[in-house]
């Protein structure tokens, strides 16, 4: 395996976690007949924001950098609130 093989393979896997948020919180919603984010899909934004961004870095594509990193600050933030007030947020 090459180290662009590897790099290829680290981008689709933080793309899988990223991509599973979705169906995260789509289960949770319609578990609860409402549109709830449950704290994993903020989990899932973090770890496939994070392997994203070791992926746009690796890439140096200064547009995926910024989007990422950007993300990366609103998805902390979000669990920070999550975890603050946990009765607030569907777990």
């Amino acid at each position: 395996m090459t180290t662009d093989q590897l790099w290829l393979g680290v981008g689709f896997l933080g793309q899988a976690f990223f991509s599973a948020r979705f169906l995260i919180q789509w289960i949770a919603s319609e578990r609860l007949g409402k549109s709830v984010v449950p704290r994993a899909f903020w989990y899932f934004s973090i770890g496939g924001g994070l392997t994203l961004l070791m992926y746009a870095l690796w890439r140096r594509d200064p547009v995926f950098i910024l989007g990422q990193g950007a993300g990366l600050f609103v998805y902390a933030r979000n669990l920070y609130f999550v975890l603050r007030d946990p009765e607030r947020i569907a777990s």
